[in-house]
């Protein structure tokens, strides 16, 4: 995997690595739980392999969280809601329609009188009709009319007095979830049932009923004395959440916390006895105890020892990237990038270990898509030690949980086994059924050990089942963020530049198929000596595929593209040939760039040349003048940095030279092979790439194998001297 290098000082920088070390080292600490589960996590059925635990202080054995938040809720669930009743609110409102009712009175005969009144009313204007109606038809003294105002105001105060008597609720049945409520009237709660009580739909039938039987037939007065009636209806039984929210507090309060007691020296649990769900408590407890009474000191070592925890576990793979992927260890954004993806495991434990539930929440943290982050992003050995050490963070910041640590680790390493030789995206969804695998394996193998129920062990492997789907596509989905982010080459953007329909490689297809085919060539030849000597083969093969793109635009300026027996640059100075010929490395990287070439890719266009002299035209140059700049025939480099760009360099000379040969032999060829490589060893352009004497041996051979493949013998058809001389019909 590839990562482009920039040697800038702060991503050299080597206080910056120790900043990104001891920061996510604070902030993993900072995540641990406390003191009470630093003691590794023990789980029913399994063994007790420590000594014998005793209680060093005395201590309540704690119900389990979820039994204990579970009666809290029941004993929430049982509290009535708390009404108050607001006895001054009767005699108010009676008062109130006495004197409204005498003003009304003293309006309507004001109006009767033909008097200029300004009336304050509290009914609406069809009621005052219907009222001053009646007043005219009482004053008539008819007996055509029984009923009278104050009639009206008797039935009234009839029918406030028997609803405030009962008592008139603020809220509707609906909003009151039990059958029963709580009243309290000054120092006394009582409980009643809400039915005997009226809300605002059970008093309208009841006003209406009551006014009916008062007034018989006429729907007019009974519809205006009900509105008016109900201008003096204010609930007197007020519901209050302040005072439920008292009183479910009070009955939380009086839920028992403890099952029991342990005195001090009491054994708690025996070696090699087995845990069950009664002593897991006294473990849990024990805990939890210790931590209430530890002090600032206490806390203050007891966090040195978790960062000296953390430390230890991300040493063992500091020091493989340092040792073994230097140029993952001097480039610190990548440092900073593995740092990312360990903290966002390590938060997204810490988050999962917050919920208290009985499920099996802690398959959900997702272990293996940092494993396949880091394999794509790097290589399946970084993948891999990345596993070990999240798996083993993972497990601390679950209070030492080796099960859970080592069932992650086994699913992240199935995981890195699917994606390590991964060509395209699309193949990350392969590891779905991987880790699913690992996920079901382990969790039988630790369920079996620990006599689980097959009922326990399928929902464990449910969730697994659930981490098996979101593992891949959140993969997918960072690995795009990433790429973006923090302008990353994988493996998979290289396969993707290989498609030959890729706008570059078309184009040169069509303008310059001859470099095309030279480049196709090359491209297999530093693939198989990549392999061998244990180089990026992909990247190797995309940088032979690219490095000739310059090509493009004036492909007639070599020879390989030339089709007839004109060469331009027999009519042009030897130092005007050298100036056309250095200009497709210019025109590459321009290229390169407009297409948004990966970094990396673009850095074969001027590396195949280095800082080679072009002697054919530099001894042309000497014939002609005699004394020259050699500087004016060599490439503006800059010279390999890598093996890949080593490669391509070596074996773009070797391709082409061996093409110009007649009579291909195995003899010639590695004549050609040796003194190429030999050359450009003495000359200095391979000082600044990692290729040993021994890598350059393999190389040797593996050209000499590849190229003799493409130049192998074929026999002579029928007739070929025929088919070689020209056709009559052709004349």
């Amino acid at each position: 995997m590839v990562i482009n290098v920039n040697t800038s000082r702060v991503r050299t920088s080597r206080r910056i690595k120790l900043l990104i070390f001891a920061f996510t080292v604070i902030c993993i600490v900072s995540m641990f739980p406390p003191g009470e589960s630093l003691d590794s996590e023990v789980s029913v059925g399994s063994i007790w392999l420590n000594d014998d635990l005793i209680a060093s202080q005395p201590f309540e054995i704690l119900k389990d969280q979820v039994q204990y938040e579970n009666e809290c809720k029941y004993a929430e669930s049982k509290v009535l809601q708390v009404f108050f009743q607001n006895v001054s609110i009767q005699k108010k409102m009676l008062d109130s329609l006495k004197n409204y009712h005498s003003y009304l009175i003293k309006t309507i005969d004001d109006e009767i009188s033909g008097k200029s009144i300004e009336k304050e009313l509290l009914i609406s204007q069809k009621t005052y009709l219907a009222f001053l109606d009646l007043r005219k038809k009482e004053n008539t003294l008819t007996l055509n009319n029984p009923y009278t105002l104050n009639d009206v105001y008797k039935a009234s105060k009839n029918v406030l007095e028997k609803i405030y008597t009962n008592g008139l609720l603020d809220i509707s049945y609906k909003d009151i979830k039990r059958d029963s409520i709580s009243v309290r009237d000054g120092k006394f709660e009582r409980i009643y049932l809400k039915k005997n009580f009226y809300d605002s739909d059970i008093v309208n039938d009841f006003l209406w009923n009551n006014l009916e039987n008062t007034f018989k037939n006429d729907q007019q007065l009974i519809e205006a004395t009900r509105e008016y009636v109900s201008q003096f209806l204010i609930p007197n039984i007020k519901y209050s959440e302040e005072m439920t929210l008292q009183a479910k507090e009070y009955a939380v309060s009086k839920v028992v916390r403890n099952v029991g007691i342990v005195n001090e020296n009491e054994r708690i649990i025996a070696k090699h006895e087995r845990v069950t769900s009664e002593i897991k408590l006294k473990i849990d407890s024990y805990r939890i105890a210790r931590n209430q009474d530890t002090g600032f000191w206490d806390i203050f070592i007891q966090n040195i020892g978790k960062a000296l925890h953390i430390i230890a576990i991300l040493l063992l793979y500091s020091f493989y990237i340092m040792l073994y992927r230097k140029e993952i260890f001097r480039d610190n954004l990548k440092l900073l990038l593995i740092a990312i993806i360990i903290l966002l495991i390590s938060f997204l434990t810490f988050i999962i270990h917050q919920i208290k539930v009985s499920t099996p929440t802690e398959f959900l943290i997702l272990i293996p898509v940092a494993s396949m982050l880091i394999t794509i992003l790097f290589d399946s050995r970084v993948g891999f030690y990345g596993t070990i050490v999240i798996g083993l963070v993972a497990g601390a910041l679950r209070g030492n949980d080796y099960v859970f640590a080592v069932i992650n680790i086994f699913a992240g390493c199935l995981a890195i086994y699917t994606i390590r030789d991964i060509q395209s995206r699309a193949s990350i969804y392969r590891a779905f059924i991987f880790i699913l695998g690992g996920y079901v394996m382990t969790i039988i193998a630790f369920g079996l050990e620990r006599f689980e129920s097959i009922t326990q062990m399928g929902l464990q492997a449910g969730f697994a089942s659930i981490n098996a789907v979101l593992s891949p596509a959140l993969t997918y989905g960072l690995l795009i963020f990433i790429e973006k982010i923090f302008k990353i080459t994988t493996d998979i953007t290289l396969f993707e530049l290989t498609d030959f329909n890729q706008p570059l490689l078309k184009e040169l297809t069509t303008k310059a198929p001859g470099s095309f085919n030279h480049s196709l060539n090359l491209a297999t030849i530093v693939e198989n000596a990549a392999k061998e000597i244990k180089a990026n083969p992909i990247l190797a093969r995309v940088g032979a595929l690219y490095h000739d793109i310059g090509k493009i635009l004036e492909p007639e300026n070599f020879i390989e593209n030339q089709l007839s027996d004109y060469n331009i640059h027999d009519q042009l100075k030897p130092d005007e040939s050298a100036k056309l010929l250095k200009r497709h490395v210019e025109y590459g990287i321009k290229l390169a760039q407009e297409h948004k070439l990966p970094p990396e890719i673009i850095d074969f266009i001027p590396m195949h040349h280095g800082t080679q002299v072009i002697k054919y035209f530099y001894e042309k140059a000497k014939e002609l003048y005699g004394t020259v700049n050699i500087d004016d025939y060599r490439y503006p480099g800059p010279k390999p940095n890598s093996a890949e760009t080593a490669l391509v360099m070596l074996g773009d000379a070797c391709e082409s030279t061996i093409k110009a040969i007649s009579d291909i032999t195995p003899e010639k060829v590695e004549n050609v092979i040796n003194n190429i490589i030999d050359e450009r060893l003495i000359s200095g352009e391979l000082d600044n790439a990692p290729l040993t004497f021994e890598k350059l041996k393999i190389i040797k051979k593996s050209f000499i194998a590849t190229i003799m493949s493409q130049h192998h013998k074929r026999i002579r058809y029928p007739k070929q001297d025929e088919l070689e001389e020209k056709s009559e019909i052709n004349n």
